[in-house]
């Protein structure tokens, strides 16, 4: 999911759905109440003009509607694809979220008069004291997490069982 605000800087989340209830959640985490926001006609989006001004651009009719359009996220989604078909192939999705802050950071401090040398400086002082080990690079971690969580349920079901 991507929030971006306008002339500002885009958030982007891994959401495990795109119900409504999620939606709506990350929303409220991150877009605070009473702002302009504007998205597409998902459904999910729905209900979300009582807490916020709430514009929706159906893209079957028009992209742009006056101030209404998606185009900087389109436009961020569209960089992150051409990233990964033409740089990385291929994104593992215990990965995704490297790639969305990879591009998210890029996206962010495209426009910094800064320089290549500035970004990298950047870049490297945001890392200071975060260390990824080599079974979570390749999600070991996260699958050791995922069959202990199993090993947990199968044994909880089995003593309800018994």
């Amino acid at each position: 999911m991507g929030i971006a605000q306008r002339g500002g800087q885009v958030r982007t989340l891994v959401v495990p759905d795109r119900k409504k209830k999620t939606l709506h959640a990350c929303v409220e985490d991150h877009v605070q109440a009473g702002t302009a926001l504007y998205s597409d006609d998902l459904r999910s989006y729905d209900g979300l003009a009582g807490r916020y001004a709430h514009q929706v651009v159906d893209h079957a009719v028009a992209y742009v509607d006056g101030r209404v359009h998606t185009n900087t996220l389109e436009n961020f989604w569209s960089l992150l694809k051409r990233g990964i078909h033409g740089t990385y192939v291929s994104v593992e999705p215990y990965h995704l979220h490297r790639y969305l802050d990879e591009q998210t950071f890029r996206y962010n401090n495209r426009a910094k008069e800064i320089g290549d040398g500035g970004r990298f400086r950047l870049a490297l002082s945001q890392i200071v004291g975060k260390r990824l080990t080599y079974d979570e690079l390749i999600g070991k971690a996260e699958m050791e997490k995922q069959r202990r969580e199993f090993s947990q349920e199968v044994a909880t079901w089995q003593a309800s069982n018994n």
